[in-house]
C-alpha cells in the first residue's frame, strides 16, 4: 500500500507540474531594462551623493520663481496660495491645518507657516529631490539641474536657512544644515521578514 500511495503521490504531482509549465501567459509586463532602471532611480539620498552638477544661487531663484509660473500655485510670496506654503511667513505660528478645520485655503496635504519644507525637512537634498521630480505642475521633469538648484536655494534663502550670495551645488548643498535637522528621527531600519512599521512617530511633526 505504501508503495501505492507513493506512485499516486508522485503522479498527481506530475500532472501539477505539467499543468503549471503548460498554463497560458497573457504577455503582460515585461523586464524593465538597464536605462530604464537608471531613468526611475533618481532618488537623492540625505547625503547628496547622486546629485548632478550644477548649481545656483537665492537670486537667480527668485528670477525663475516669477518666471516659471510658481507664484501661480504658491502664492507671489511663497504663501497664500492654494498650493502648499513654501516660505513661512514672519511671526506666523499656525498650526497645522486638516481637512476639516483649514487654517488658510490650502491642497491636502496641507503645508502651511507651521511646517514648511524649509524649516520642516531635515535634509536640504529633499528640497531639491522634490522640485526636481514634481515641479512645475504639468510639466514636471522639465527643469534643469541648474534650475533645480537655484529654486532650491531661493526657498533656503527665503526661510533663513542660507545667505543670499551662498551657492547650492552638489557639494554644498548636502552640508546645509536645516533648523530640524536634530529634531527629525528616522525609524529604525526595516529587516526582512518583520511587520513594517505603522504609525512610528517622528519628533517635531
Amino acid at each position: 500500500m505504501g508503495f501505492r500511495k507513493l506512485c499516486l503521490v508522485t503522479a498527481v504531482l506530475g500532472i501539477c507540474q505539467t499543468a503549471w509549465t503548460q498554463s497560458p501567459t497573457y504577455g503582460l509586463g515585461k523586464s524593465p531594462s538597464a536605462e530604464e532602471i537608471r531613468a526611475w532611480d533618481i532618488a537623492i539620498s540625505p547625503t547628496g551623493k547622486e546629485l548632478p552638477a550644477g548649481q545656483g544661487t537665492a537670486k537667480e531663484g527668485a528670477a525663475l520663481y516669477a518666471r516659471k509660473g510658481c507664484a501661480g500655485c504658491h502664492g507671489a510670496t511663497g504663501s497664500g496660495g492654494h498650493a502648499p506654503t513654501l516660505i513661512s511667513r514672519k511671526g506666523v505660528q499656525s498650526a497645522p491645518a486638516t481637512p476639516s478645520m483649514p487654517s488658510m485655503p490650502c491642497l491636502a496635504p496641507c503645508v502651511n507657516d507651521a511646517n514648511t519644507m524649509g524649516v520642516h525637512s531635515p535634509f536640504a537634498t529633499t528640497i531639491w529631490d522634490y522640485i526636481n521630480r514634481g515641479m512645475p505642475l504639468g510639466k514636471e521633469g522639465t527643469l534643469t539641474p541648474n534650475e533645480v538648484y537655484a529654486l532650491t536655494a531661493f526657498l533656503l534663502y527665503k526661510n533663513d536657512v542660507i545667505k543670499e550670495d551662498e551657492v547650492m551645488d552638489a557639494q554644498s548643498l548636502p552640508r546645509v544644515k536645516m533648523p530640524n535637522r536634530d529634531g527629525f528621527a528616522l525609524p529604525p531600519a526595516w529587516k526582512h521578514g518583520t511587520p513594517r512599521l505603522q504609525g512610528y512617530p517622528y519628533p517635531g511633526q
